[in-house]
């Protein structure tokens, strides 16, 4: 009971003492709030792009593997001679791979015009005009494959719109949106690079990572019609996706074993082919966060210095200006730890009312920027909030620690004589 009226004596004591000194006490959290704001609101956003981009990843697939002839992200006109060398890779390869590979669901070879060295794609339908787009010529089981490119309207082409290489082509939701704005696509014959095409699907919306390209910008036609009409386009993918009872690691080993073997490449060669998996997207993106944390510790960090040293100024400044109080509390029978307690008390109270603003200012960034951003999924997590609390509180009883202690270790008579 003591106790508990000793604690609510202290807090009192510690409101009064922020209220007489506004000014001075907003000056002291200043760097507090700047310091927490910035952990609350990075924090805020970096929590909503991981789950956007494992959105992502569980759209393009997570048990798919892409094997290509050159890593993905790397500019073809600046590649290693031994890259460049690599043959490329064949349409029977994601045959043999089919038989010899029992873990694999299904596989699709696709290949794209798009990109530096190559004419731009271009697709009409009366007077309207899409000329920025991926034109991208694959495999019945592109759509198994890879779940991104699902159908919403129509369908997907056929084994014998393959075999008979087919002019059917399947178009994007943006695309569709910009042709036939209000039309049903589904029927309608388009000019694709000059030549006519039946549109017998549309793909369901995908706008891209962060509004980039995406499925919506995307022209699918049978890669036997695209080999044939554009043979000089000589870069092939194939995508493997993986039955869900297979483990992943087990399953990328024995791929690459099967590949080092169809390609005849020697045992202690390195492999003239690269395994690429939607993963690469999350490891990119960790080590994008992880600058990122780095940089906003620093700042955070200068902003804690700068508001724990006000904290403990204004605190040093406290004790000095009641110092006869202190010598009249311990006269009367208040202890050491009592003294303590109370500087410590009005500290935290210090830090943990910059914490709070700083928490809300988090707040209010991470929502706007999901409000003027929808492609920034900022989301203010209990977690965060309670981090946020937790550093505050540190940096009170860290900062007012010393101040504390000499308020505590006074004497008092000495104290009683200071004017």
């Amino acid at each position: 009971m003591f106790r508990n009226l000793l604690m609510l004596e202290n807090l009192s004591v510690a409101l009064e003492t922020l209220r007489s000194r506004k000014a001075r006490s907003a000056l002291t959290v200043l760097g507090i709030v700047i310091g927490v704001t910035s952990v609350i609101s990075v924090a805020a956003i970096i929590d909503g792009l991981n789950l956007y981009i494992k959105s992502k990843i569980a759209l393009v697939g997570s048990r798919l593997f892409i094997v290509t002839r050159i890593p993905f992200g790397t500019d073809p006109f600046r590649l290693p001679q031994r890259i460049r060398v690599r043959r490329y890779l064949q349409v029977s390869d994601a045959a043999f791979l089919r038989e010899a590979f029992p873990s694999v669901a299904y596989t699709a070879i696709f290949a794209d015009r798009f990109g530096p060295g190559m004419m731009q794609n271009d697709i009409r339908y009366g007077k309207e005009q899409v000329e920025r787009f991926f034109l991208r010529g694959s495999e019945p089981d592109l759509a198994q494959a890879i779940p991104q490119f699902t159908t919403t309207a129509g369908r997907f082409f056929t084994t014998e719109d393959m075999e008979h290489s087919r002019s059917v082509a399947v178009i994007g939701a943006g695309i569709a949106d910009t042709l036939f704005p209000r039309l049903d696509p589904v029927g309608k014959e388009v000019r694709l690079n000059g030549r006519p095409y039946e549109v017998i699907g549309v793909f369901e919306r995908d706008p891209g990572l962060f509004s980039g390209f995406g499925v919506d910008q995307f022209v699918v036609i049978p890669f036997s019609n695209f080999h044939k009409n554009y043979p000089q386009v000589r870069e092939i993918f194939i995508a493997v996706s993986i039955r869900d009872e297979y483990d992943l690691n087990r399953a990328r080993n024995d791929l690459e074993d099967v590949m080092r073997r169809r390609r005849r490449v020697p045992q202690a060669a390195e492999s003239d082919f690269e395994i690429g998996d939607p993963n690469f997207l999350a490891e990119l993106w960790d080590q994008l966060t992880g600058a990122l944390i780095l940089l906003t510790g620093v700042i955070s960090s200068i902003g804690l210095l700068v508001g724990g040293i006000g904290v403990m100024n204004i605190m040093l400044i406290s004790v000095t200006e009641r110092t006869q109080e202190i010598g009249i509390r311990k006269a009367i029978g208040a202890r050491k730890a009592h003294i303590k307690a109370q500087f410590l008390f009005e500290a935290v109270m210090l830090s943990i009312s910059g914490g709070v603003l700083g928490i809300l200012c988090g707040g209010v960034i991470a929502f706007t920027v999901r409000a003027t951003v929808p492609s920034v999924p900022a989301t203010l997590s209990l977690f965060w909030i309670s981090v946020g609390v937790a550093i505050s509180v540190g940096v009170g009883l860290f900062f007012g620690y010393y101040p504390a202690t000499r308020a505590a270790n006074l004497d008092p008579i000495v104290c009683l004589r200071y004017e």
